[in-house]
């Protein structure tokens, strides 16, 4: 995966630029007991890319479930990444890369743990 899976103009634009976290350290803390700790048990592989990271999962409608949930709450404390999912049709992998601004990439391995 070493090529992004859109076009860059077909790519969704993120208009935050400011990197912060909306969650206390205690929500984070929870997070990453729960949450982030079943996505680190479901992946296969980890890409690194310039401004983020793409993560391999099996491609069951559980997990892509679980990631869409993932993604959704995201949204609501750290709007400063951007979301890609890439989805083979027939069941077989499911690969999102979580991308951002300047600092996202410490982010995720740093805060996130992943």
């Amino acid at each position: 995966m070493a090529d992004a899976c859109c076009a860059p103009t077909m790519q969704a634009k993120n208009k935050s630029t400011v990197l912060t976290c909306k969650l206390s350290t205690k929500e984070l803390q929870d997070r990453k007991m729960t949450v982030l700790a079943s996505l680190k048990k479901q992946m296969l592989e980890r890409k690194e890319l310039s401004n983020g990271y793409a993560f391999k999962f099996g491609g069951s409608d559980n997990v892509l479930n679980e990631l869409t949930e993932f993604i959704k709450s995201e949204r609501e404390c750290c709007d400063f990444f951007t979301f890609n999912l890439s989805i083979s049709g027939d069941k077989s992998e499911i690969w999102l890369e979580l991308t951002g601004v300047e600092g996202a990439k410490n982010f995720i391995t740093d805060e996130l743990g992943l």
